[in-house]
């Protein structure tokens, strides 16, 4: 098992992963914010709130640690967070929310606004994404499944590219293309494409230079957003003439994904596949290595407890939220030990990168607290609530995952865009296909199924919701307005939500291109 003895090789032990397994997810968290506080005590933040007085009631037991940090500082979303501290590490000034100076900042996909956002990554968060990482490939032991000479073979990683923009004081780029570029010298040996195409910016040439490459490679792991893979995969499959990619990669096992959920895609995917993978998923933001799926057979995630990110969890109801999505002044914020099973929450994280109390746009629900177990349900922005309906991603996704399985279809991609009925309101719903089917049929199904998994949404589909729209697009739609928006590869992924200015520049894109294939 060549990665595994490497590791053990180069003194990478599981201390971490076993104190998770056997301490309180409190206590982890306690310790871990008391660690961040210390490593950032002397920065401009840490002045404006009074650190030393929130570290001072760390000697105390109970929750004074805790009543003192969400009393001194406040919760920040990106606008806020970047208008207050972060545009001065952009300028290269110092010791403002992290020790030092900021050299790399990741481009985040930008989903939910107009642009891009510029998320700080320091040397610490780099090390901290390198352990976690660590500890998701140690996990695989847990796959008793999966065979010793899996791990001899190449780990295909397809994110951003690696060639950073230097702007002359401070690096940019995808996070992908800035870890990447980071990997330890053992690791380099499995890591696939190699550091030539990983550099390269053009992301259709790149993914031209692993098809070519593709045959001369042993691949046992894929890493990255299933959209793109999927790509990927079905361009190798029609160069080599072949009928599945595991005539290419005889040894390929593992999916590891993450960013979005694989429900959506996974029908369309194993149309591409010989025999069946194993599937793994991660929680890997631009702020930082949340969560991975730590054993086979269940869909959840493990929240990283010691690893340089506190956790906070604001339950995501419409005493916390406006309709906008948008985090209330009065927002009630909750510690590890104060969550509840099947309730859905936003995050907020303070990170090693100098991330504090910060909204990260993500709704999750525990599965299991004890464990620290997750799923992620959707974001903080991208639901539909015109007139209470109140529909979640989750929802979306799962309704789209039955529609393909009781209709025999394949979806790669959609999206969905709230719109005036008259004086009420509609959800138009855009489906990417390349299967002949009747849009009725889709649209009644996903009406049905919406209607079935959220009583909100089916009391108001006889009331204010009047009515649901289907459009059928060619995949090729999607991929290329994510293109014109510059957000093609990498860690971008395509909104399930539309508002506000991306949704006027998705229709008018739509209107004058829906024949893109």
């Amino acid at each position: 098992m060549a990665i595994l003895s490497t590791l053990l090789k180069k003194g990478i032990r599981l201390k971490e992963s076993l104190e998770q397994d056997y301490s309180s997810p409190i206590d982890l968290q306690r310790e871990t914010l008391k660690e961040l506080m210390i490593h950032s005590r002397e920065t401009a933040i840490a002045k404006r709130y009074n650190f030393y007085s929130i570290l001072a009631a760390f000697r105390k037991p109970g929750d004074e640690f805790y009543e003192r940090f969400q009393t001194q500082i406040p919760v920040y979303d990106y606008d806020k967070i970047y208008l207050e501290w972060w545009h001065f590490l952009l300028e290269g000034k110092t010791n403002v929310t992290s020790p030092g100076a900021v050299k790399h900042f990741a481009l985040s996909s930008g989903t939910s606004g107009a642009t891009s956002k510029y998320i700080p990554i320091t040397k610490e968060m780099v090390k901290a994404i390198r352990r976690t990482g660590v500890r998701q490939i140690l996990s695989l032991s847990n796959y008793e499944e999966l065979p010793a000479s899996l791990f001899k073979r190449g780990i295909l990683m397809l994110g951003g590219s690696t060639d950073l923009e230097f702007n002359g004081t401070y690096f940019s780029g995808d996070l992908s293309g800035i870890t990447t570029g980071r990997l330890p010298i053992w690791f380099q040996r499995f890591y696939k494409p190699g550091k030539k195409i990983s550099r390269n910016k053009n992301w259709a040439d790149k993914l031209d230079q692993i098809v070519e490459k593709a045959n001369t490679w042993d691949i046992g792991i894929i890493v990255g957003v299933p959209a793109w893979l999927q790509i990927l995969m079905e361009k190798i499959i029609e160069f080599y003439g072949v009928k599945n990619i595991h005539e290419i990669w005889p040894n390929l096992q593992i999916f590891v994904h993450g960013g979005v959920s694989f429900e959506p895609y996974k029908k369309g995917f194993e149309k591409l596949l010989g025999k069946p993978l194993t599937y793994i998923e991660t929680y890997l933001a631009s702020e930082g290595f949340l969560a991975f799926q730590a054993f086979p057979n269940q869909k959840s995630m493990r929240l990283v407890l010691n690893n340089g990110i506190f956790y906070e969890f604001i339950p995501f109801n419409e005493a916390n939220f406006d309709s906008d999505g948008n985090v209330l002044p009065s927002a009630q914020t909750l510690k590890i030990d104060e969550v509840e099973e099947h309730v859905d929450y936003a995050l907020l994280i303070t990170t090693c990168a100098g991330a504090w109390r910060y909204l990260i746009g993500d709704t999750i629900r525990f599965v299991s607290k004890d464990e620290a177990e997750i799923i992620i349900t959707g974001r903080t922005k991208h639901f539909l609530s015109l007139c209470g309906e109140h529909l979640s991603v989750d929802n979306m996704n799962k309704a789209v995952e039955i529609v393909e399985q009781e209709l025999n279809i394949c979806f790669t991609e959609f999206t969905v865009v709230g719109i005036p009925e008259g004086n009420l309101f509609a959800h138009h719903w855009y489906l990417g296909t390349e299967d002949q089917v009747d849009p009725l049929a889709i649209r009644n199904l996903i009406d049905q199924k919406l209607g079935e998994l959220n009583d909100d949404y089916a009391v108001e589909r006889r009331h204010a919701l009047k009515n649901v729209y289907v459009t059928l697009l060619p995949s090729g739609v999607f991929y290329a307005w994510l293109r014109a928006q510059g957000k093609e590869g990498g860690q971008n992924k395509f909104p399930r939500v539309l508002k506000g200015e991306k949704a006027n520049s998705w229709l008018d894109f739509v209107s004058t291109n829906s024949d893109i294939t």
